[in-house]
C-alpha cells in the first residue's frame, strides 16, 4: 500500500488499523497524531508542513482543524525559535507563555521553563495543575500558596492579570496554615483560626510568626485532648529554638478552645 508523506499505518490493541501523522523539520521528527482516515492523516502532515514553512501565527489557528491546537503552539514555537519543546509553549525574551486554549495563555518566569517543559498543565473546575510523580498538584504550590488558598484573601496578582504567572507578580498575604490577615483601625492583624467541628478561632495577633505558631499551639492542645485529625503545622524559618519556644509559651490561645 503506497501511503502519502508523512502517514503511517497503525493497529490498536484489538487489532483495527489507524493512521499516524507525523513530520520531520530540522532534523526532529514530530508525531502529529492519530487519525481514522489515510486523508485526514495526510492532511495534518501538509497543515503542519505549511505551519513550519510559512508565516502562519496563533491567531490562525481554525478550530475546525485536524491538527490540535497544542500542536499549532509547539510548531509555531519550533519554527520561530529553534527549540522544540513537546508542551504548548511559546519562548519569548524573558518570559514564556503557556497556551491553554485559543483564549487563554499563562505567563511564566523563564526559570519555569524546565519545569512546564515537562509538565502539562490541566485544568478542572477553574483549578490549574499538573501531574507530578502520579498526583495532581496545583501550580500555586510552587509559590507557596495552600490548596484552599482564595485569591483576593490568600494571595493577589501585583498587575491585576490572574494569568500573568511571574514570581514577581505573586503577592502571598497568608502563607501559614490557619492564618488569616485582616485590617483593625487601618492596621493589619493576623487571626489564627482551626477546623475541629466547625471553625474556631484560637486568637488574633500582632503579626503572622504569632499567629502561626498560636496554630503550632492549637494543634498541639488539641492532641493532648485526643483530637488529632492529621493537621499540617507550620514550619516557621529564621527562628531559633528558643525564640520559637519564647513565643509559643507567652502565645494566649483563646479559652473556648482551651476548655474544649
Amino acid at each position: 500500500m503506497n501511503l502519502p508523506i508523512g502517514v503511517y499505518i497503525a493497529y490498536k490493541k484489538d487489532g483495527s488499523l489507524y493512521y499516524r501523522a507525523s513530520i520531520t523539520h530540522l532534523s526532529k521528527h514530530i508525531s502529529l497524531g492519530s487519525y481514522d482516515t489515510c486523508k485526514d492523516a495526510h492532511t495534518a502532515y501538509l497543515i503542519a508542513k505549511d505551519i513550519l514553512y510559512s508565516n502562519k501565527d496563533l491567531t490562525d489557528y481554525d478550530s475546525e482543524s485536524l491538527l490540535s491546537y497544542d500542536k499549532w503552539v509547539i510548531l509555531i514555537n519550533y519554527r520561530d525559535n529553534n527549540i522544540y519543546i513537546k508542551t504548548p509553549i511559546y519562548l519569548s525574551k524573558n518570559h514564556f507563555e503557556y497556551h491553554l486554549t485559543p483564549e487563554r495563555y499563562l505567563i511564566f518566569d523563564i526559570d519555569d521553563l524546565f519545569y512546564y517543559s515537562n509538565h502539562k498543565i490541566m485544568q478542572r473546575n477553574g483549578y490549574l495543575f499538573v501531574a507530578d510523580y502520579g498526583m495532581q498538584t496545583n501550580i500555586l504550590s510552587r509559590y507557596g500558596i495552600k490548596n484552599y488558598a482564595v485569591e483576593g484573601r490568600d494571595f493577589t496578582f501585583a498587575n491585576g492579570d490572574c494569568n500573568d504567572y511571574r514570581y514577581k507578580n505573586i503577592i502571598i498575604i497568608n502563607k501559614y496554615n490557619g492564618v488569616t490577615r485582616l485590617t483593625k483601625n487601618g492596621l493589619y492583624v493576623y487571626r489564627a483560626k482551626i477546623h475541629i467541628n466547625g471553625d474556631y478561632i484560637i486568637g488574633t495577633y500582632s503579626d503572622e510568626i504569632k499567629a502561626a505558631i498560636a496554630y503550632n499551639k492549637a494543634i498541639d492542645i488539641l492532641k493532648e485532648k485526643g483530637i488529632n485529625k492529621n493537621y499540617t503545622a507550620n514550619y516557621i524559618p529564621n527562628l531559633s529554638a528558643i525564640q520559637y519556644a519564647s513565643i509559643y509559651n507567652n502565645l494566649r490561645i483563646s479559652k473556648k478552645l482551651r476548655e474544649l
